[in-house]
């Protein structure tokens, strides 16, 4: 089994508070992580989808208390958002007896939700650990490794599928997991059918302009009930909307943002690509290769860095921008899903735009080298573990 990083973050998180929400979307691998954690410290885990967990805390006073010495884990929280407000009382109860950090560790499967219920009760209380699929810096280093994860994303049951068959299968199966059960926990009234067709319809459009309007009229619904709908995938982790940068220099900036599955064997599994061979002839193939690096590099990036994109009227155009903490520092990154590392003119007048303090080429080789005065061909790995030392620096 692939070690997380992200175990040291979650470990560390619970040392500084009492309570931590380790958010990311479902079947990522939260649980399994978050059982190694509480193996290893005698935790109560709490299956709050299980009936018989969430009736243990149809008082959750009484019952917590008994165990306000060891750590509590309460899976899939979002099925008892009641639950913050009583968990605020049990630690400034505990803080009262000396008890201030690690009470409890919350999963959760959907960021603003999560973060909106948690926010509102437990301010000054919980932190925060994202967690994603497998990234780049977690597969090992084999030749081989970075394709699969391309093919068949990060997520754990996929990546360590025995083969790439069963390793779609299982992608569909965590499609219409979501569909027919994650979706209708939030809320939402959404058939089933239609919101496949509207995340078919955006694994299409991977790396494009959101057009919500041009989305509405292919399936038959306002402009503002799909918009609604992007934004529950957006908020269940499964689809990233990328801001344009916002820049005051004179230019005519395009406004729309950018759309992307964000785990690439979704997006596959989504326009039925399953292997190698299917994927290198279609359409979707550079595409589906930037939206790998984007995820792949936002994985690590410091937290608080602000991701864009840039582009103007007249083609000037950098696929991602990092602006660090602070806004101290501004990174340009051209993506390529080819072995030539050669970006085109509309990167190097989107540079002079901008000035980024550095400007990087991605692509699918591995040598690193200069492709121009001020700009360095880098390979993913590569680039994922500059990103990731710069983060540790300062955590």
């Amino acid at each position: 089994m692939i070690e997380r990083r992200i175990k040291q973050q979650i470990i560390d998180a619970l040392d500084r508070q009492a309570a931590v929400a380790l958010i990311g979307p479902h079947q990522a691998g939260k649980t399994t992580l978050a059982q190694e954690i509480g193996d290893n410290s005698d935790a109560l885990y709490l299956d709050l989808e299980d009936i018989d967990d969430r009736h243990k805390l149809s008082d959750p006073n009484m019952f917590l208390e008994q165990f306000e010495d060891r750590l509590v884990i309460l899976d899939e929280i979002h099925r008892v958002p009641e639950l913050f407000q009583s968990l605020r009382g049990i630690i400034d109860s505990g803080r009262r007896k000396g008890k201030r950090t690690g009470r409890f560790l919350i999963l959760g499967s959907a960021s603003i939700d999560l973060l909106r219920q948690s926010g509102e009760s437990l301010a000054g209380r919980i932190g925060y650990v994202d967690m994603q699929p497998f990234d780049v810096t977690e597969i090992g280093a084999e030749a081989d490794a970075l394709n699969k994860l391309w093919i068949q994303g990060g997520f754990p049951d996929s990546f360590l599928a025995r083969d790439e068959k069963s390793s779609f299968a299982l992608r569909r199966d965590l499609i219409r997991t979501y569909l027919e059960r994650d979706v209708p926990q939030f809320g939402l009234r959404i058939p089933a059918e239609t919101l496949e067709r509207l995340w078919t319809m955006l694994a299409h459009c991977q790396g494009t302009m959101l057009n919500a309007s041009r989305l509405a009229s292919g399936l038959s619904l306002s402009a503002p009930t799909v918009t609604k709908y992007v934004d529950l995938l957006v908020d269940l982790l499964l689809v990233r909307r990328l801001r344009p940068l916002h820049a005051n220099i004179g230019k005519r900036l395009v406004k729309a943002p950018k759309v992307y599955v964000r785990d690439s064997g979704l997006l596959h599994a989504l326009l039925g690509i399953v292997d190698y061979n299917s994927l290198a002839g279609h359409p979707v193939a550079g595409a589906s290769w930037e939206g790998l690096v984007i995820e792949n590099l936002l994985s690590v990036v410091p937290s608080g860095t602000l991701p864009s994109y840039y582009r103007t009227s007249a083609g000037a155009e950098i696929d991602l921008v990092l602006e660090f903490p602070g806004l101290t520092e501004k990174w340009a990154i051209e993506i390529k899903s080819g072995r030539s590392a050669k970006p085109k003119k509309g990167f190097y007048n989107a540079v002079k735009d901008i000035q980024p303090d550095k400007s990087f080429v991605v692509y699918a080789g591995e040598e690193r080298y200069q492709v121009a005065e001020g700009v360095e061909a880098i390979s993913v790995s590569e680039m994922a573990r500059m990103l990731l030392e710069k983060s540790e620096v300062n955590r």
